[in-house]
C-alpha cells in the first residue's frame, strides 16, 4: 500500500519543535531560527522526504516565485543558451522558469501569454522577434529580450555597435566588398545598420545583400546567392546563418579564410566547432539575463530600453 504524505506535523515531531518553526524554516521567515535548530528542521526534512506544498506556499505568500519565458524557437542555440543563463539567475534568486516557444508568431505568442497568465506566473519574459504582444490586461512585470516592446521594459544586446565592430574588423583585413546576411524585417535592422556603418566609415560601396531566415538552411541559400556576386568577406547576422554559409562555400569549392572570410553575430558555443571555428560578435547572454531576472523581482519604475555591449571573438574564419 502506499505510504501517507509526510506532513509538517511529522518534521516537527522529529526535529522536537513546533510546527511554526518548521513553516519558519521552510518559508525562511518570516521570524529567524536559530541555526542549531533550523539545521535539526533541515535534517528532518532530508531523513523524512518532506515535500512542502508549493502551491499552498505561493498562497500564502501571494505569489508563485515562476516567470513565463517564451522564445521564438527553442531549437535554436541562441535562445537555449539564453534561457539557461534565465533559468540560472531566476533559481539562485528562489524562482522557477517555465519556458514555451512560439515560433516567431504573434498570434502564438499572445495564446503562450494568455496560458502563462492563467497558470499565475509571477512575471513574463518575451524573447524577440514578434510584434508587439497585447499587455492591455498584463498586470504582473514583463520584460522583453532582444526586442523593444512599448509597454515593458527590454534587454538587448547593442547591435549596431557590435555589427559595426565585426565588419571593422574584417575591413582591417583588407576586405573592401563585404557580403551581408541578415533576416527578412519590415523595417532595417540595427545589424544590417551596422554594417553600412563600417562600410561608409571606410569610404567603400555596400556589398550584396541576401535575406532569409534565421536558420542554417537560410544560411546556406544565402551563401549560394551571395557566392554569385563574389563577395570576398560575409557578415551573417546569426551563427546559424552563418553555418549556412559555411557549407555554401565548402560545397563552391572555396577555402575559408582564403578565398571568403566569414564571421557571425551571436556567439553560441557551437561557432567553436564549425569549420573552421567562427569568429563572432558575442551577445553578452549572461548579463542580459541577469538584468532582465533582475528587474522582474525588484521592480522597475518606468518602461526602460536597456543595451549592454558585445564582445568581439576572433578565430579562424576572419583570418586571424
Amino acid at each position: 500500500m502506499p505510504k501517507d504524505p509526510v506532513t509538517r506535523n511529522d518534521v516537527a515531531m522529529y526535529a522536537g519543535v513546533s510546527t511554526a518553526v518548521v513553516s519558519y524554516v521552510v518559508n525562511e521567515g518570516p521570524r529567524r531560527v536559530a541555526p542549531e535548530t533550523r539545521d535539526k528542521v533541515l535534517e528532518a526534512i532530508r531523513v523524512l522526504g518532506y515535500r512542502p506544498n508549493a502551491t499552498a506556499r505561493a498562497l500564502r505568500m501571494g505569489t508563485t516565485r515562476t516567470f513565463g519565458l517564451i522564445t521564438p524557437d527553442g531549437g535554436n542555440p541562441l535562445f537555449a543558451e539564453l534561457a539557461k543563463a534565465i533559468d540560472k539567475e531566476a533559481s539562485a534568486r528562489g524562482y522557477v522558469v517555465l519556458q514555451t516557444g512560439a515560433d516567431g508568431d504573434p498570434a502564438t505568442e499572445q495564446a503562450k501569454i494568455a496560458e502563462l497568465l492563467a497558470r499565475q506566473v509571477s512575471g513574463l519574459l518575451l524573447v524577440a522577434p514578434t510584434d508587439d504582444p497585447d499587455l492591455t490586461d498584463v498586470d504582473i512585470p514583463v520584460i522583453a529580450i532582444n526586442r523593444v516592446l512599448r509597454a515593458a521594459s527590454s534587454v538587448s544586446p547593442q547591435y549596431r555597435a557590435g555589427a559595426a565592430r565585426g565588419v571593422e574588423h574584417l575591413i582591417n583585413h583588407g576586405h573592401r566588398r563585404i557580403g551581408l546576411v541578415i533576416g527578412h524585417s519590415r523595417r532595417t535592422p540595427d545589424r544590417e545598420l551596422g554594417w553600412r556603418d563600417a562600410l561608409e566609415q571606410a569610404g567603400l560601396e555596400e556589398g550584396p545583400i541576401a535575406r532569409t531566415s534565421f536558420s542554417r538552411q537560410g544560411g546556406y541559400d544565402a551563401g549560394r546567392e551571395l557566392l554569385d556576386q563574389v563577395p570576398t568577406a560575409i557578415f551573417a547576422s546569426s551563427d546559424l546563418q552563418a553555418v549556412g554559409v559555411l557549407r555554401a562555400i565548402h560545397e563552391a569549392g572555396l577555402r575559408v579564410p582564403e578565398d571568403i572570410a566569414v564571421l557571425a553575430f551571436d556567439g553560441t558555443a557551437e561557432t567553436e566547432y564549425s569549420w573552421p571555428p567562427l569568429s563572432v560578435v558575442r551577445q553578452p547572454l549572461e548579463r542580459m539575463a541577469h538584468e532582465a531576472v533582475t528587474r522582474l523581482i525588484d521592480g522597475q519604475d518606468a518602461v526602460e530600453a536597456v543595451t549592454y555591449p558585445t564582445e568581439l571573438i576572433l578565430r579562424r574564419s576572419c583570418g586571424c
